[in-house]
Order: C-alpha cells, then sequence, then structure tokens
C-alpha cells in the first residue's frame, strides 16, 4: 500500500523546515519536462496576480528608478518568466561546471516548488498588509532570507553538493556574474531598467 501524499501546502510548510529533505521529495516525483514548464509559466501568473493584489491592497508610491516594465503586469511576467528560464539553466549548467550531478529537469523541478513556496509567502504578506500593514514588510524581509536559504539547500541536493555554505557562495557570486553579464548586453543594445531606449 502506498503511502497518500501530502498536499501542497503542507509540504511547503515542511520545505522551510526540512529544505534538504523536500528537495529530495520533489526530484523523487520526476514529472515530464512539458509539464515542469507549464509549471513554471502557471507558478509565473501566481505570482503577477498577486503582486498586482498587493497594489490593490495598499498601493505603493511610484518609484522612477523602478523598471518601466514592472508597471505593466503582462510585462512584469514576461520578465520574470525569463528570469527564471535564465535561473534554471544557471542552477543546472554552473552547478555541472562546479562538479555537481544534476540534470535541468531537477533544476526545472525544484525551481518551480521555490517560486510555489515564495508565492504562498506572498499571499502570508497579503494578509498581513491587511490585519497588520507594518508587518507585512518584516515578512518581506524573511522572504529574501528564505529564498536563499531554500535555494541554496535545493542546489546542493541537486548536485550533491556536500556544503550548503559553500553552495550558497557559489550562487552569490553567479548572481553577481550574471546580473553583470546581463547589463553589459543591455548596455550594449542602448536598453536602460528605467527606459526603452535612452535619448540621443
Amino acid at each position: 500500500m502506498t503511502e497518500p501524499r501530502p498536499s501542497l501546502l503542507l509540504l511547503a510548510r515542511d520545505t522551510v523546515t526540512d529544505p534538504r529533505g523536500s528537495a529530495v521529495r520533489i526530484l523523487s516525483l520526476a514529472p515530464p519536462r512539458a509539464v515542469l514548464w507549464e509549471a513554471l509559466a502557471l507558478v509565473v501568473i501566481l505570482s503577477v496576480l498577486l503582486t498586482e493584489l498587493g497594489e490593490l491592497i495598499s498601493p505603493a508610491p511610484v518609484d522612477p528608478m523602478m523598471p518601466v516594465f514592472m508597471h505593466y503586469p503582462l510585462a512584469a511576467g514576461a520578465v520574470q518568466g525569463l528570469l527564471l528560464v535564465v535561473t534554471v539553466h544557471a542552477i543546472a549548467g554552473i552547478g555541472r561546471v562546479f562538479g555537481g550531478t544534476g540534470d535541468l529537469d531537477g533544476a526545472l523541478a525544484l525551481t518551480v516548488w521555490l517560486q510555489f513556496v515564495m508565492a504562498c509567502l506572498q499571499v502570508v504578506q497579503l494578509v498581513f498588509l491587511i490585519v497588520l500593514p507594518p508587518a507585512a514588510g518584516l515578512v518581506g524581509i524573511f522572504g529574501i532570507g528564505l529564498f536563499f536559504w531554500l535555494l541554496s539547500h535545493f542546489v546542493a541536493v541537486l548536485h550533491g553538493f556536500p556544503s550548503v555554505l559553500k553552495t550558497f557562495a557559489m550562487i552569490v557570486f553567479s548572481m553577481i556574474g550574471i546580473v553583470f553579464g546581463m547589463s553589459l548586453i543591455l548596455s550594449i543594445l542602448g536598453i536602460t531598467l528605467t527606459g526603452a531606449i535612452p535619448d540621443v
């Protein structure tokens, strides 16, 4: 008799307390790659919807330094989706460069799950925006730490790295390199973050 699978919310809760064990469980599911890409699109849509709902509950002041695309949900979703695709390939590729054994499907599965857990945290933040607005910012700060905590454990499990601390350092340096590279490409193309094309 097979053991019943836990609900998504229970597994999300367990992920926070036992990220390594949860990563192993997610990888053991091994859904088809097509399903994983569809799931990635769904979590992007969910994240954008939650972000827009948060703006309706508590509109943020206009920030002139904020990228233009962030003001348009479809554009924000497209950019977020593109960044996640880059993230998936970076997790798989850079990890293997450092001697890891993970593959693209595993990186995709764990990225989808990480985004779902972060979406659950967005829901918690929305609740605080309604009942206790000052605490919503603290939830956001907690979310940043949780993201790197889970990502470090997920990458370590995926690639068989023994040290989570070294994995975290690898992630940070890789992110810096990716951001620098993307910024360089955008500057060569003449595209700025706060506008489409700079005036000449």
